[in-house]
C-alpha cells in the first residue's frame, strides 16, 4: 500500500481562489472558486488518497490540521500570494503530527525551490513543474534521490534532481470528474459568469503562446501543447453528465482550448450527440468557422484574454493578437450568439494613463456580456517579473492585502500604483453602469434564475470597492503628508 496521502488546496486566506487551478491567484472581488484540477490526477492514481479543497468548502486551518493527522503524506499546492500562510500551515501540521511527510507543489516551488526549503523546515521536499508522478513515486516508496523533478535537503546542501519530462500521455490520466464525485461538493464552486453549478476540466495541457505575464506555461505546464484524444474527452463528459445531473454547464479550463482548428472541430462533432451546455477559453485568433462549429456543439460562453486596447502594450506582452482582430472576433461571437467574458489587465509594461483610457474605450466597443479587470501581477517565474524586477518597477509593497485581494505592486514612472488600483474600479463603473450593460446583466440573471446570486455578488463587489477606494485615499494622504 502507498503512503496514505492528503492532497491539499490550502486555506491560505478566507475565500481564497489561489491554488491548484487559478492562474491569477487572489481572493476575488466576488467570492468564486476554480476547481483544483491539477491535484485530481495524482489523487486518482493513489489508492486511499483524499483531495481536500479547503477554501470553497470553508475548511479552516485548524480543521485542516485535524484532518491531516489521519494521513502519512501531505501534498500542498502553494501559490505566490499564499506563500507565507502556507508555510505557517505546514509548520502547524508538522507540529501536530511530527511523522507526516510534507511536499509542496506549484509555481513558487518550481521557480525557487531553495527558498521554500530554506524558509520552511516543515517541508520535506518540493516537486517542480508537473508533479503527479513525482509525488506518486514517493508515496510508493521510491527514494528521493531516484525521483525526477524534486528538490530536497541532502545533508547540509539542497539537491535538485533532473527535471521530469512533460507528461505526453494524457489519455492515461484519471478523469478529474471522478475525483470531484469522490471528494468534492460541486455546488460549492461558483464563477459569476458561468451557470451554477458548473464543472471544470482540462482537455489539453500547455500553451504555445508567449504572453509574458501568464503563469502556467512559464512555470507548470510549459509551452509544448499536448492534447487528450477527442474520444477520451467525450467519454468523460458523457460520464459526468450522467453522474452530475445537477450540473448546468461544463467548462474547458485549458490554457487555450481551441488553438488547433481541426482538433476543435473534431471534438465538437463528438460533443454534439451529448447535448451539453459547455464553455471554454479562447484566443481572438479563432476564426468564424471554428466558432460556428463550437456553437452548434453546445458552446455557450468563451473566456477571452483581450488584456489591453492599446496596440503597443499588446506587442510589449507578446500577445500575438491585434486590436483589429479582437474586434472582428467579438463581432463573430455576437453574430453567432456566443457569450464572451472579456479579461483585461491594467499595469502591463508600457502602461500609461492614456493607454488605460484606450483600454476602457476598447472594452466598450467590444461590448462583451461580462468583463474582469485585473491588476498586473509580476509573478516570479514569468517574463513580466524579470522585466519589472530588472527595471526597478516592483514597488516592494505586497501584491495582496491581508485578505488575499489584489493590490498593484508594479509602479512605472508617471503611473502611480494607487492610480492603477483606482482605475480598476472606474473601469468597472464605466462599463457596467451603462444602461445597456446593466440591463443585460439583470435580464440574464432573471432568465437563468440567478437573481439571488447576482444580489450577493453585487454586495461583495461593492464592499471590496469601498475598501480599495479607502486604501487609495490613505496612500494619497500619506504621500501628501510626506510632501509637506
Amino acid at each position: 500500500m502507498p503512503l496514505k496521502t492528503l492532497f491539499l488546496n490550502p486555506p491560505s486566506f478566507e475565500k481564497f481562489d489561489g491554488g491548484a487551478s487559478s492562474r491569477w491567484p487572489a481572493t476575488r472581488e466576488i467570492e468564486s472558486y476554480w476547481y483544483p484540477v491539477w491535484l485530481t490526477y495524482p489523487a486518482g492514481l493513489l489508492e486511499g488518497s483524499r483531495l481536500l479543497d479547503a477554501p470553497p468548502h470553508h475548511v479552516s486551518a485548524e480543521e485542516t490540521i485535524k484532518i491531516a493527522k489521519d494521513y502519512e503524506f501531505l501534498v500542498l499546492f502553494t501559490s505566490t500570494v499564499g506563500w507565507q500562510s502556507d508555510h505557517k500551515l505546514a509548520e502547524a501540521v508538522k507540529a501536530a503530527h511530527p511523522a507526516i511527510k510534507i511536499a509542496f507543489v506549484g509555481p513558487p516551488v518550481t521557480t525557487d525551490p531553495e527558498r521554500a526549503l530554506n524558509e520552511c523546515a516543515a517541508i520535506d521536499f518540493v516537486c517542480r513543474r508537473e508533479f503527479e508522478f513525482s509525488v506518486i513515486d514517493y508515496a510508493q516508496g521510491k527514494p528521493l534521490a531516484e525521483i525526477l523533478g524534486v528538490s530536497y535537503r541532502d545533508g547540509g546542501t539542497i539537491a535538485h534532481n533532473a527535471d521530469r519530462p512533460l507528461n505526453e500521455n494524457l489519455d492515461a490520466m484519471p478523469w478529474a470528474t471522478k475525483i470531484y464525485k469522490r471528494d468534492l461538493d460541486v455546488t460549492r464552486y461558483n464563477v459569476p459568469f458561468l451557470l451554477h453549478p458548473f464543472i471544470a476540466l482540462y482537455s489539453t495541457r500547455g500553451c504555445p503562446a508567449q504572453c509574458t505575464f501568464c503563469l502556467w506555461p512559464q512555470t507548470m505546464s510549459g509551452h509544448a501543447w499536448r492534447k487528450r484524444s477527442t474520444d477520451d474527452v467525450a467519454a468523460e463528459l458523457a460520464w459526468a453528465k450522467e453522474n452530475f445531473p445537477e450540473v448546468k454547464e461544463f467548462f474547458f479550463d485549458d490554457d487555450t482550448f481551441n488553438i488547433q482548428k481541426p482538433r476543435t472541430i473534431e471534438l465538437c462533432e463528438k460533443l454534439k450527440p451529448l447535448k451539453l451546455t459547455w464553455s471554454c477559453t479562447s484566443r481572438v485568433t479563432t476564426d468564424y468557422e471554428t466558432l460556428k462549429a463550437m456553437k452548434e456543439a453546445g458552446c455557450r460562453l468563451l473566456i477571452v484574454g483581450f488584456e489591453s486596447g492599446d496596440p503597443q502594450i499588446l506587442k510589449n506582452i507578446k500577445k500575438g493578437a491585434t486590436v483589429e482582430r479582437a474586434l472582428q472576433f467579438a463581432k463573430d461571437c455576437h453574430s453567432l450568439g456566443l457569450t464572451v467574458h472579456a479579461d483585461f489587465v491594467l499595469g502591463l509594461p508600457g502602461e500609461t494613463k492614456e493607454s488605460i483610457r484606450n483600454t476602457i474605450n476598447f472594452a466598450k466597443k467590444l461590448d462583451c456580456e461580462t468583463i474582469q479587470v485585473s491588476v498586473a501581477h509580476a509573478l516570479p517565474g514569468t517574463e513580466l517579473y524579470d522585466y519589472a524586477h530588472a527595471n526597478g518597477f516592483i514597488n516592494h509593497e505586497a501584491m495582496s492585502d491581508a485578505g488575499g485581494h489584489q493590490l498593484a505592486h508594479i509602479e512605472y514612472p508617471g503611473l502611480p500604483a494607487d492610480y492603477v488600483l483606482e482605475m480598476v474600479h472606474k473601469f468597472y463603473d464605466e462599463y457596467f453602469f451603462r444602461p445597456k450593460a446593466a440591463f443585460r446583466v439583470v435580464w440574464k440573471a432573471i432568465v437563468n434564475g440567478d437573481v439571488p446570486r447576482l444580489y450577493e455578488e453585487a454586495k461583495s463587489f461593492l464592499k471590496l470597492r469601498t475598501q480599495r477606494n479607502k486604501l487609495v485615499k490613505q496612500t494619497r494622504d500619506k504621500q501628501a503628508s510626506a510632501a509637506d
